[in-house]
């Protein structure tokens, strides 16, 4: 058979192109007799990821380290200002992509030839064989162990579980039980497996330990905490202006890691929240719902509790200034069901529904001013309280930015029967009986008591349909319904 010019140029091409693609999926590097060096071979290599710029100890952590001898690898973002010198033989990779630096240095992952990493805050020295040690505990331990841990310093690491709560965007921290560990308190030096590290989505975010914790605990893993320490360096105290420095940083890259990991606030182990989540001064944690759908439960997950909250101070505000004019309010729809079931607004509800009788809006400051002029009025505590688009309805915003809201529908009696003259379609929208709110009866809900219909049950079953209470389901089934997630 004869090969033709083009057919052998075409054969060279496959051939070459296969050959790069074989390159590219082993790795950089180009060295016989394979596209890369060789990997997972045994040892751990040391990574230097939690350190700052401005004052640090990294040249002697690095140095320290280096004569053991273990691979050292310092990453970073960029390279530390003021430059630092760092001893011959550890090296300097940077996350960051630049146009002209090549892929490899991105992607630190292919510079760890070692079955085993430690992740080394900055100022630890050296014991040897510790991390040998660690390696071990690690290889010996139970299936679920990925992670060993062991302080740095003198103060001992405090063993916390964690508990995450996805749905509801949140990670609880508590007291652990020896053998029961998913976090730990205190300076410590982590080692995992090379490849448990970097199949993880955000492996060198920082800080590195809450990171790695929560990553571990989305995966079941566990982890095991050695008695031996490493030491501390004797460095001088930190300036009153690092310090500041320090304490802005770690709360920026914490907020930042929280957005990367999807939660919304954590509860620590003595009972103290912190929140990550929208707050007056924000725009909300969703954008604008559609199908009554919001995003967040196409994701599997429910309302973010910082747009709970915000709901329910909404709400308190909104039922305190009706009362406080006399304007007649009453909970409706699904506000009213998570009243009956909960006591609380519903898990996964976005808003808050209010009945009025239209003859009181003039009765409200607020509303009476809004519907004189039309605009938008913000009152003292900054809550927006405005006329709807959609029709002939009235909203209080959490804040001008923030727009979780309170819908207040107004009602009129007609031949003993309560109506409106704006109706969007939703199957609860219907007209009812005056007579379930004569008279109206106080119920707990979000914190607070509200004013709600005298038959509750009755009420919602006349709006949703049998069942209503005990049957809860998200507001369009025909797009997501409970149970799917």
């Amino acid at each position: 058979m004869r090969v033709t010019p083009c057919q052998a140029a075409l054969a060279g091409a496959i051939g070459l192109n296969l050959l790069l693609l074989y390159c590219t999926w082993r790795g950089p590097g180009g060295s016989p007799p394979s596209c890369r060096p060789p990997r997972g071979v045994p040892g751990v290599t040391v990574l230097l990821r939690d350190f700052e710029d401005f004052e640090n100890d990294l040249t002697g952590t690095a140095r320290s380290f280096a004569s053991l001898p273990v691979p050292v690898l310092v990453v970073a973002e960029t390279a530390p200002y003021p430059p630092v010198p760092l001893p011959a033989g550890v090296n300097l990779l940077l996350l960051r992509p630049a146009a002209d630096r090549p892929p490899p240095l991105a992607r630190p992952e292919l510079h760890v030839r070692t079955r085993h990493v430690a992740l080394v805050p900055d100022g630890t020295r050296p014991v040897p064989g510790l991390l040998e040690r660690m390696r071990d505990a690690l290889e010996e331990g139970a299936g679920d162990t990925r992670l060993v841990a062991a302080p740095v310093g003198s103060v001992p690491l405090r063993c916390l579980e964690l508990r995450l709560e996805a749905r509801a965007w949140t990670a609880r921290y508590g007291p652990g039980a020896p053998g029961l560990c998913r976090a730990v308190e205190g300076t410590a030096v982590l080692l995992l497996r090379t490849r448990d590290l970097f199949a993880l989505p955000f492996p060198l975010t920082r800080p590195v330990p809450t990171a790695l914790f929560v990553q571990a605990a989305f995966r079941g893993w566990g982890l095991r905490v050695m008695p031996a320490a490493f030491p501390a360096a004797r460095r001088p105290p930190v300036s009153p202006h690092g310090r500041w420095k320090t304490e802005n940083l770690a709360e920026t890259r914490r907020r930042r890691l929280m957005r990367d990991l999807g939660i919304k606030r954590e509860v620590l182990a003595d009972g103290r929240e912190r929140w990550y989540g929208c707050s007056k001064e924000t725009a909300r944690c969703f954008g604008t719902v559609h199908a009554r759908t919001p995003q967040y439960l196409l994701a599997g997950r429910w309302t973010p509790p910082c747009c709970l909250r915000a709901l329910r101070e909404t709400a308190r505000h909104v039922t305190g200034a009706l009362e406080a004019a006399g304007v007649r309010y009453w909970l409706e729809g699904g506000s009213l069901l998570g009243a009956v079931r909960l006591g609380d607004i519903i898990p996964w509800d976005y808003d808050v529904d209010l009945g009025i009788y239209r003859e009181d809006v003039g009765k409200c400051r607020w509303l009476a001013a809004v519907a004189a002029a039309g605009e938008p009025v913000e009152d003292a505590e900054g809550f927006l309280w405005e006329k709807a688009a959609e029709g002939d309805f009235y909203r209080v915003h959490y804040s001008r930015s923030n727009r979780l809201h309170v819908d207040l529908w107004p009602f009129y009696p007609r031949g003993g029967v309560m109506t409106k003259d704006t109706w969007l379609g939703h199957p609860q929208d219907v007209e009812f009986p005056e007579s379930f709110l004569r008279p109206r009866v106080p119920m707990p809900f979000a914190g607070f008591t509200a004013m709600a219909p005298n038959n509750a049950r009755a009420f919602l079953e006349l709006k949703f349909g049998p069942g209503a209470v005990e049957n809860p389901e998200y507001p369009n089934p025909a797009v997501k319904r409970l149970g799917q997630d």
